[in-house]
């Protein structure tokens, strides 16, 4: 299955993409299912299961949830709107979605968090359904928010088998492994970013590609750069200052100062991910990268390139997020990247992975350095839990992008200093997380059941 640059790195709101975009997504394919039937809905009802029911209220799942059911979609999201809509919600219990006549819907009762297993399909399940007016079943349909906002009905995991994985794919390198990769590298001659670019023309014109990627980095750069100018308390209750914009008003202070220790720059690239994930905690507008859990790293590090390293231009940042999005690709195609399903690894580890390959690659590296950073930086997130205080995603979330980070540009330099062969393969790394995951208890798996968010007082 091809999966664009554009869909590894979406545009949405904080603070998480399973747990707020994912919902909100869901809502939005339930309610074409209704425009598109022949029967009346009266009311709506959602079930929220595992991960979403856990944490879902730390991850504001229920506020996505009702926003989805009101015809919000996340790349449009409006603030002030959305605070309307859920003001009114509370006061007569109606949603009025685009399309539809008002549909009951009270909070209280139609929103119903569920502690049980969770469903077969993933850790992220919700069920939908529409009511008549004596309360009985119309319609329902089963969700799965299977991590960086993706999202598939029952209906359609069920009909993903192997013959459909097999089909001949419609871009021209349709690697599905990193080994696959550099084989048609080599074989091509060309670089990672370029086969991407070559794939991700069978969709869309040059110009449009290349106006999308600006435009990610420009919602990346925008978030990164409202984080280091705000401070301030973060919603949720866990009462966590906002420390991005004092700690690089002080980096700017101490600027050119005889003596400054070499590793300060350390500070600065996780000032430009921590910068990111408040914003996200606080529900801003943040760009998938490939998660919103994660999305500090991968700007982070384009943001230490642009502004520490001498000779980066803007103009190569497209061939960043291409390179990247090959990885992320990878990751996501052959394990996860989600939390729910196999801890923060295959978050902030698939961050990481992702920016070590994109940094190199600007820097010169070949396919071969690329793979090797990526794996690199995987390789050293192997067994990383996800384990948020109070399901909020602030701690430990905002200074793990930040360490994220800092190994990302560690892992890029190590490759460089190679010839691009070592031991572990990328996609050994990428098989070892998968299994990690499915051996990893579901307290460790963003359900706020154990490590830190037990360990830690919550209030």
């Amino acid at each position: 299955m091809f999966l664009s640059v554009f869909d590894i790195f979406k545009i949405g709101v904080g603070p998480s993409s399973s747990h707020t975009m994912g919902p909100m997504v869901a809502g939005g394919m339930f309610l074409d299912m209704l425009k598109g039937s022949h029967f009346r809905a009266h009311g709506l009802r959602a079930r929220l299961h595992g991960s979403l029911a856990f944490t879902g209220k730390g991850h504001a799942t229920d506020r996505a949830t009702i926003l989805g059911l009101a015809g919000f979609l996340p790349e449009s999201y409006d603030h002030e709107q959305a605070e309307a809509v859920l003001a009114q919600n509370r006061a007569d219990h109606l949603l009025r979605p685009e399309g539809l006549e008002p549909l009951v819907f009270d909070p209280e009762t139609d929103l119903v968090f569920d502690y049980g297993p969770a469903l077969k399909g993933h850790a992220n399940g919700m069920v939908i359904e529409a009511l008549d007016r004596q309360g009985d079943v119309l319609a329902q349909e089963t969700y799965y928010s299977i991590g960086g906002g993706f999202v598939m009905s029952a209906r359609a995991m069920d009909a993903v088998d192997e013959a459909a994985l097999d089909a001949p794919s419609p871009v021209p390198f349709a690697f599905r492994s990193a080994s696959d990769m550099l084989a048609m590298a080599h074989a091509s001659g060309l670089g990672i970013a370029q086969m991407k670019m070559q794939n991700e023309a069978r969709f869309r014109t040059k110009p449009e590609i290349e106006a999308g990627l600006a435009r990610i980095w420009e919602v990346m750069n925008g978030c990164l750069q409202r984080g280091l100018e705000t401070d301030g308390i973060l919603p949720g209750g866990l009462k966590v200052k906002r420390r991005a914009k004092a700690i690089h008003d002080a980096l700017q202070a101490e600027r050119g100062q005889n003596m400054q220790a070499p590793h300060v720059v350390n500070d600065w690239i996780s000032t430009y991910a921590m910068a990111v994930n408040e914003e996200n905690a606080a529900g801003g507008q943040v760009v998938t990268s490939p998660t919103n859990g994660a999305a500090g790293v991968l700007p982070a590090v384009i943001r230490y390139w642009l502004d520490h390293v001498p000779g980066a231009s803007r103009t190569r940042v497209g061939e960043f997020l291409l390179t990247a999005a090959a990885i992320g690709g990878l990751i996501k195609t052959n394990a996860s990247i989600s939390g729910a399903e196999c801890g923060c690894q295959a978050e902030v580890g698939s961050a990481a992975a992702m920016a070590a390959a994109g940094l190199c690659a600007v820097m010169g590296g070949t396919p071969e350095q690329i793979e090797n950073a990526a794996e690199i930086a995987l390789e050293h997130h192997l067994g990383m839990t996800c384990d948020p205080v109070r399901g909020l995603v602030q701690v430990p979330c905002i200074e793990r992008n930040g360490l994220g980070a800092i190994k990302a540009v560690s892992a890029a330099s190590l490759s460089l200093r190679g010839d691009g062969t070592h031991f572990v393969p990328l996609d050994a790394a990428i098989e070892t997380m998968r299994q990690t995951g499915r051996d990893m208890h579901e307290h460790y798996k963003e359900t706020s059941l154990g490590g830190l968010a037990v360990n830690v007082p919550n209030c």
